[in-house]
């Protein structure tokens, strides 16, 4: 059993909204951040229209559909997570961002054993731990894109993290939203994005030189070796920032060069062709 019943989300893009709708549906109180209105009602709106396929598809009823979204609450002020159990921060991969982001929360979370936690896929969660005044309290929560769909999640503890926050966050994770949990060690890339990330910029490496076309990589994976998706097709569902973001990290803790990105890659997040969030990436989408 674990005591976590009050969430709290930083972000409502692609990976945090995805994050409040699993905590949600799995019937915690959900509070969700953003920076502006704007942006809140954009991830109110993707929120909703999450909820409204997976109804439409049968996933979940109507009925559930509406208790769920009685169960998310909206705000910019990070001063409203006072009472959070847990909180998760789901933004931009950027350090800097992501320290801010912490030394606020260490500010206004008042509960004393309050479980503060990261979704970060490559900053070492020690630089976050460190930023605050509960370094044993601070552990990486590793969601996979589409979360409401991806079964697995990946658990971080830095070297500060307590035994008893690794409990608790794997409780939760895997008695409350019902995840499969893999342990990881606190380096760059963690288990699947330091396989996956080497993968991927291969795949555009290939397309850069002209070795083959963007639909004869992808199907050279998927008709070839079985995966569900080729590595450019999934370069672009990830988010080329993204990949890129992750890539720079990996590349300046190890200096491996098959973890620099591409001139390629960071051309096209130069030119904002982020992939399917920005409508345009390898491919095109409407």
């Amino acid at each position: 059993m674990t005591d976590i019943e009050r969430v709290g989300v930083v972000g409502c893009g692609q990976m945090g909204s995805g994050i409040a709708e699993v905590c949600a549906r799995a019937g915690l109180d959900v509070m969700v951040a953003e920076t502006t209105g704007e942006a809140l009602e954009l991830g109110r709106t993707r929120l909703a229209n999450s909820l409204g396929k997976a109804a439409e598809r049968g996933k979940i009823t109507e009925n559930e559909r509406d208790t769920t979204l009685d169960r998310l609450a909206f705000t910019t002020d990070l001063g409203d997570f006072a009472d959070r159990d847990l909180v998760i921060e789901a933004v931009i991969e950027n350090e800097q961002v992501k320290t801010e982001i912490f030394q606020v929360l260490d500010q206004v979370v008042t509960r004393p054993d309050a479980v503060l936690a990261s979704n970060t896929s490559s900053i070492p969660l020690v630089k976050l731990a460190v930023a605050t005044s509960r370094p044993d309290q601070v552990i990486g929560i590793h969601f996979f894109n589409p979360a409401p769909v991806q079964k697995l999640v990946e658990i971080i503890p830095a070297l500060t993290t307590g035994d008893e926050t690794i409990k608790r966050a794997e409780a939760a994770v895997t008695g409350i939203l019902g995840k499969h949990t893999i342990r990881a060690q606190d380096r760059s890339g963690f288990v699947v994005n330091a396989l996956l990330i080497p993968y991927l910029l291969s795949a555009v490496r290939m397309f850069e030189s002209g070795i083959a076309s963007r639909e004869d990589i992808d199907n050279g994976m998927e008709l070839g070796c079985a995966h569900p998706m080729g590595p450019l097709k999934l370069t672009d569902l990830i988010g080329l920032d993204t990949v890129a973001s992750v890539a720079d990290s990996m590349y300046a803790e190890f200096k491996e060069p098959l973890y620099a990105a591409p001139p390629l890659l960071q051309r096209m997040v130069d030119a904002g062709r982020l992939g399917r969030k920005a409508g345009a990436g390898f491919y095109a989408y409407s």
